[in-house]
């Protein structure tokens, strides 16, 4: 898009300055090496050196350093008021962070020079007189970053003006590159970007110094970097307001003011962004406060407006002032509609096309007049971020996007493809380009996720390249089909990287915008988002646990840093299972229908845990380890400084502890439906416990609410995300929408609700069994425990004796076999006991055993339960790799027995991506197609099977789209020499992205896509299974083979025992 931003060579470049960025590993020591001033006595200038954020910064003295602060002293910052408001502004930014971190306020000049030996110089090349100057006297070299976009160079140079020895000069070669360097001055002193938004005390310190040699944080990888504030209410649109005063436009005070954007542009520009687009619903940016564009343009920010508002106008503008004519099936007007432009109303081309281009012309108008940066977004989706009610014929898309060009060149005077414009392919748009809709080349195409964090497309690398190039939107918040998830950060850092990677791999390097919903919530992958986006190669995989501690650092201290990168690491790994929005919705799929043709196979059920209760103890080990976290963030918490409390408590604490709440709601929750439909005497006091659990969360939302920071974000934590699903509360939207009534969100209850139960006055016992949600005596068929195996990696089958009455009662446990023993063998139960067998299989007889285990209770009331047990007559030296048992073999994708590479393509380990571990990906992921079989890539698992026939192999792969011109997302599985079947995810499963069918719902929720292949196995013994490579972009999670005995449940069985 503009010739001083690094093109990617092979749709991938080199970053920097004329200076490979690959590694990136300047420290203070590497900065070292530079010289100490801008010019040696040789004459020599020191080359420019690439510095991670703030790199230069010791609070020590070194040699050859400059002292910013030092003896209770700083230095005078010297900025010419000449300059762009955004660094004058900046100066004074920089002023206060100084402050902040030291007590010491320095003075702050506006073009006379303060008086001190030592001064601070803040300019833009060709802008500030200061700069100029400097260079002019051959004082400063910007030769390294002139004519760069958005590049800062920071350096000390001797004698720089009469009366001065040394200056530290902050020079930009435009003004977001001067304000960029300032504000990485700022980071390097300590003050986090996040000190406003979420209350981050700096560290103090005495003394700050800038280490000797000329520093630079290089040109942004991609050009317009920036994120959508979306999906705002209730959180941001009820604290916003209150905090900073209303809206300006009469009648909507619910408007967001130039002081909340003031705060905006700051944290993007400390962010080093430069792109936004301003909250919409219900909102309009030009209107809810006629500076908020002038305070764009001060702070040195480029606007835009989102994916459905096109030329520099929100569609709130229009339907505040517009009301829709109302036709009749023929098409006739039956109620006239209005606008301000003589209209119908309506926003339609087809139907109100003048009015339309009125409306935008004055976009654009406004646009020219107030003289702001923008990024002009074309095409037309119809009101309400829905699909155009006027049909999605390329013809009428042509038609748009061809009319608002000639507006942008008629009304702007300029050379329409000098102004910056894009297209966004959200949702139905795609299907335009799909169809062979292309727009001018100048324009910048951007591409979209799902709305669920996977990329829909990528550029197709057949395809020269473009000069409008090609941009992304990627979403951390969202309001649709599925489930709204808007409560908590959930996004995964492995997976983002994925995608990411992905995009810059394939050219994408345009303009990336993230939907960040309320911004406060989502500070960690907005940061990542837009790191990645500056400097992607400083990035790689293997360096994002470095990436972690550095964000902990940042905004907690070097002390804690790497326990509160684990903790962060941890709450990403567990979150990224599934949106805590759905822990009341179990997605099935209808055994009678085909998922591949028929939308109504899938079957929600939003009364039900999509964990299980019965198998694998799944729901109560997801528990346990949310539980197990909240008690690590509260240790962890407890060793910061009080005045670290604030910010831990926003930026990670709330949302550990509250999501390791619910979950413990959750578990209270569906364990009392489940023990009410047996009659358990425990039934109740889990009632109470959700209840209890309930209070707890609205406690912690209320702590948030009006301790934290003395009550500074009163109101901002009201989100609810426990009742969805109750239609009978709130309506027919209940399924996907937040719980709300007339559009205003309402106080969560528990959904579905909890049931308690009278209790007969005497004992009565019943008994239940691992694995079954049936009880005895009341079952009629037999109670049968689990297969026990030597070689089971689930947890120990188990009995649990539970009390239907209110009187205890004692109990006894017999075993037919004394080599088969319960953990109790007698007790009494007031409400319930579980009773573990293990077997000592040094004594158990070899073959299938069944034993029967009888538990005696009051009045002599007998259960019988059978336990079989399995020793396999096949010697353990015989086996190897992952061994049957239980009816599976379970396998993490990472835990291969070997790789075969090959064609120049390797597999890719990606830590935490999958819901239960790594995940396996074919590298590069630029690669071809390949065709499976004979040495091609692949994956080998040795297991060892005692189950002979039909077998099922379910592969969890992450639910991506296919991105590519293919006929879909492809991967093989086979056997040993067996032919590899090709499995094509996107037609088994009928997942349709564009149309966000029920079976694309499916997989985005439970945040994987199983699909499965049949083979035959001859004989028992070691086998290998092959998983294939076809396309790239498959990521493996995890392959489970079916031999007979796979239960139900969302995470899949445990892993099972591997035999080296």
């Amino acid at each position: 898009m503009d010739d001083s931003v690094p093109q990617h060579a092979g749709r991938r470049a080199v970053l920097g300055l004329g200076l490979g960025l690959t590694a990136l590993t300047a420290t203070p020591l590497g900065s070292l090496l530079g010289l100490s001033a801008e010019a040696s006595a040789s004459g020599r200038i020191p080359e420019v050196r690439p510095t991670d954020p703030g790199a230069y910064i010791s609070f020590t003295p070194r040699r050859g350093s400059f002292a910013l602060v030092r003896n209770g002293r700083a230095v005078p910052v010297l900025v010419s008021d000449r300059d762009w408001p955004g660094v004058v502004r900046v100066a004074g930014d920089l002023q206060s962070d100084i402050e902040r971190v030291t007590g010491v306020r320095p003075t702050l000049s506006h073009g006379a020079v303060p008086r001190g030996r030592e001064i601070t110089i803040i300019g833009t090349v060709g802008r500030s007189p200061l700069i100029d100057g400097l260079v002019a006297r051959g004082k400063l070299d910007v030769s390294a970053i002139h004519g760069k976009w958005e590049t800062s160079l920071q350096t000390v140079v001797d004698h720089p003006l009469p009366g001065v020895d040394r200056a530290f000069v902050i020079a930009g070669s435009d003004q977001r590159g001067t304000i960029y360097g300032t504000y990485d001055v700022s980071r390097g002193i300590g003050v986090s970007p996040w000190y406003w938004w979420d209350d981050v005390v700096p560290v103090h310190r005495d003394e700050i110094h800038v280490l000797p040699g000329r520093h630079t944080q290089g040109t942004p990888a991609v050009k317009y970097r920036g994120f959508f504030i979306n999906d705002e209410n209730p959180a941001l649109g009820t604290w916003a307001p209150a905090y900073f005063g209303p809206g300006k436009a009469p009648g909507f005070e619910g408007g967001f003011n130039a002081d909340f954007y003031a705060r905006v542009f700051e944290v993007m520009l400390r962010l080093k962004a430069n792109y936004l687009w301003p909250a919409v619903w219900g909102r309009a940016f030009a209107e809810d406060d006629p500076l908020n564009h002038a305070t764009a343009k001060a702070y040195g920010v480029v606007m835009g407006t989102s994916h459905e508002a096109p030329m520099m106008r929100g569609i709130e503008e229009w339907n505040r002032h517009a009301v829709a004519a109302v036709r009749d099936s023929a098409g006739n007007i039956t109620t006239p509609g209005h606008d301000p432009y003589g209209g119908t109303g309506e926003w339609s081309f087809r139907r109100n096309a003048e009015a339309i281009k009125a409306y935008w012309a004055d976009g654009i108008r406004r646009m020219k007049d107030e003289d702001f940066e923008g990024v002009v977004t074309l095409g037309m989706r119809g009101n309400g971020d829905v699909s155009l009610p006027d049909g999605d014929g390329i013809e009428l898309m042509t038609e748009i996007i061809a009319t608002q060009r000639a507006l942008l060149a008629e009304v702007s005077g300029k050379d329409v493809t000098a102004i910056p414009q894009v297209w966004t392919l959200y949702k139905e748009v795609q299907r335009y380009w799909d169809r062979g809709l292309r727009v001018p080349d100048d324009v910048t195409v951007v591409l979209t996720d799902d709305n669920w964090s996977n990329i829909r497309k990528l550029p197709d690398l057949a395809n020269e390249a473009r000069t409008g190039g090609y941009g992304l939107y990627y979403h951390f918040d969202y309001v649709g089909v599925g489930r709204n998830y808007k409560w908590v950060d959930t996004a995964s850092l492995p997976n983002m990287w994925d995608q990411l990677h992905q995009s810059i791999a394939y050219g994408n390097h345009g303009l990336w915008v993230a939907n960040v919903g309320d911004l406060k919530g989502n500070e960690l992958p907005t940061q990542f988002f837009l790191e990645y986006a500056w400097n992607p190669d400083r990035w790689p995989l293997d360096r994002l646990p470095e990436w972690e501690e550095r964000y902990a650092r940042q905004n907690f201290g070097e002390k804690q840093a790497t326990a509160i990168a684990a903790v962060l690491r941890a709450y990403a790994r567990l979150q990224s299972r599934r949106k805590p929005e759905l822990l009341n919705r179990k997605i099935t799929l209808n055994p009678a229908k085909d998922p591949a043709k028929d939308s109504s196979a899938i079957v929600y059920d939003d009364e039900a845990t999509p964990f299980s209760i019965v198998d694998y103890r799944e729901l109560e080990r997801v528990t346990e380890e949310w539980r197990q976290l909240a008690a690590e963030a509260e240790r962890v918490g407890r060793r910061l400084p009080a005045s670290a409390q604030d910010a831990w408590y926003e930026l990670a604490g709330y949302e550990v502890q509250a999501t390791a709440n619910l979950y413990a709601l959750r578990e209270a929750e569906f364990t009392n439906l489940h023990y009410a439909a047996q009659g358990r005497a425990l039934t109740n006091d889990l009632a109470a416990a959700a209840e209890a659990r309930l209070a707890d969360d609205l406690a912690l939302a209320g702590r948030f609410n009006t301790q934290v920071a003395d009550g500074k974000w009163q109101g901002f934590q009201t989100q609810p995300h426990i009742d969805y699903g109750d239609v009978a509360r709130y309506g027919p939207n209940a399924p996907w929408q937040q719980p709300e009534i007339n559009n205003v969100a309402i106080k969560d209850v528990l959904f579905p609700a909890v049931k308690r139960i009278d209790l007969p006055a005497g004992p009565e016992m019943g008994v239940a069994v691992d694995g079954s949600a049936a009880w005895w005596p009341h079952e009629q068929s037999p109670a049968v425990l689990p297969v026990f195996s030597p070689y089971q990696s689930q947890p120990a089958q188990y009995i649990e004796v539970f009390n239907r009455g209110r009187a205890p009662f004692d109990y006894r446990v017999r075993t037919g076999a004394p080599w088969l023993t319960p953990d109790r063998v007698r007790g009494r139960v007031e409400q319930q006991d579980r009773i573990t067998l293990r077997v000592d299989w040094a004594r158990a007889p070899k073959g299938v055993t069944e034993v029967p285990v009888t538990v005696t209770g009051p009045d002599g009331a007998e259960v019988v339960v059978t336990a079989v047990v399995d020793r396999p007559a096949l010697s353990r030296s015989r086996l190897a790799g992952f061994v049957e048992a239980n009816g599976y073999v379970s396998i993490e994708a990472d835990h291969y027995s070997r790789a075969v590479d090959g064609g120049g393509i390797h597999w890719q380990r990606i830590p935490d991506i999958g819901r239960t571990g790594a995940g396996m990906e074919p590298f590069p992921v630029t690669a071809a197609r390949q065709t499976p079989g004979g040495n091609s890539p692949r994956l080998e698992y040795r297991i060892s099977l005692f189950t002979t026939g039909q077998v099922t192999v379910h592969a969890y792969l992450s639910p991506r789209n296919n991105p590519l011109p293919t006929d879909g997302l492809t991967y093989a599985v086979s056997f040993g020499d067996a032919p590899p079947q090709r499995v094509n995810v996107t037609k088994a499963t009928g997942a349709d992205d564009g149309t966000m069918n029920a079976q694309w719902a499916r997989h985005t929720s439970d945040n994987v896509n199983v699909t499965s292949t049949a083979h035959h196995i001859g004989a028992a013994g070691v086998h290998v299974l092959k998983f294939w490579m076809v396309d790239p972009t498959v990521v493996l999670q995890n392959l489970v083979v079916d031999t007979g005995g796979l239960k139900p449940s969302y995470l899949g069985p445990p892993e099972s025992l591997r035999l080296r």
